[in-house]
């Protein structure tokens, strides 16, 4: 018996790439996992086609939301979103740019239309997408688009890798290294900080979440002697948000930060770049990672890889985070449930 009263919605990705393999995976391991019912919005003809190449059988049923979770126990339960056009495993084309947008957009409003408990998305291509006109740096940015169109309200989308061994949070994200220090500000720090602390509350259940913060750069600046970012922007937020009431310290040299006994000590690490915090997110957990994004009105997860085109279809490609992102979400919407 389900404990989540409406399915997950799980978008397709890049048809071309490994989303249709791992969701294959996942679901026909669904009993052995434990997994809870999810509604697959994309294309079945792929799913198909993708089954056949792996050499495995594989039901597949038009569904609704309200009927996803009866279907689920003998058939992948899918709400279509047609590509309408061929498409090659492994080759990547604009062609199947729209479907995949029209994926998430119908995920994201199965959740806000309450007849999906949360959205889990499988990876896309994002060259492919802006070929087709995309004009987000990626899913973390689109989604808090889709939010604020749906409710009006400004949203800051915080992306947090959580694995079995770190939970990390990038401040800046898709943006050249280079521009990095001038991207972050004192105000934009602590935004991102309140994020992770309420949402670490709220759907996590920490009761008062520690947040660990990394400097910028080595040996978190030295006092100003290694670049002033960490004296004069990250310790006046550090301070802002102690006098806010949030458990948080720092800024500590990233260096040493990620070793056994410093995890110990925080429930989070609040990173200043992108790879600052996927690395030792990856180093730690690479196959059962999962991307949350923070900030938005509704549960947001996803597998931590890409579209992997080069073992599209070959039957190598492993549903471990896909799963980890399936599981979170379900935890993470039973617990919201519990509280409302």
């Amino acid at each position: 018996m389900s404990s989540l009263q409406l399915p997950l919605a799980l978008t397709q990705g890049d048809p071309a790439g490994i989303g249709p393999d791992v969701s294959i995976a996942a679901w026909l391991r669904r009993d052995e996992l434990g997994l809870e019912p999810f509604i697959y919005v994309g294309d079945a003809s792929i799913l198909r086609q993708r089954a056949q190449l792996l050499d495995v059988t594989l039901p597949v049923q038009d569904a609704t939301p309200e009927t996803a979770s009866a279907i689920f126990t003998h058939a992948l339960p899918v709400l279509s979103v047609p590509v309408g056009a061929e498409i090659e495993v492994g080759r990547p084309h604009v062609a199947s740019a729209r479907s995949a947008i029209t994926a998430i957009e119908t995920a994201v409003q199965l959740c806000f239309d309450g007849r999906a408990s949360a959205v889990v998305t499988n990876p896309i291509a994002k060259s492919v997408l802006y070929e087709a006109g995309f004009k987000f740096p990626g899913h973390t940015e689109f989604l808090a688009d889709l939010a604020e169109k749906a409710t009006g309200e400004k949203v800051l989308p915080v992306m947090m890798l959580a694995g079995p061994k770190l939970r990390a949070i990038p401040v800046t994200i898709h943006i050249p290294l280079k521009d990095v220090p001038a991207a972050l500000t004192e105000r934009v720090i602590v935004e991102t900080c309140r994020i992770a602390h309420e949402d670490l509350k709220a759907r996590f259940g920490f009761t008062q979440p520690r947040l660990a913060v990394a400097g910028l750069n080595p040996h978190a600046g030295e006092d100003g002697a290694i670049g002033l970012e960490d004296r004069d922007i990250i310790e006046p937020a550090i301070m802002q948000l102690r006098h806010e009431g949030v458990n948080v310290f720092g800024p500590l040299p990233a260096d040493t930060m990620f070793h056994d006994d410093a995890r110990a000590r925080y429930d989070v690490a609040i990173c200043m770049y992108h790879d600052q915090a996927l690395i030792p997110a990856k180093a730690l957990g690479f196959d059962d990672s999962v991307n949350v994004t923070l900030g938005l009105p509704f549960i947001r997860t996803s597998p931590d890889h890409g579209t992997a085109f080069g073992i599209a279809g070959k039957g190598i490609a492993r549903e471990t985070s896909l799963v980890a992102a399936l599981k979170l979400a379900a935890d993470l919407a039973a617990k919201s449930a519990a509280t409302r």
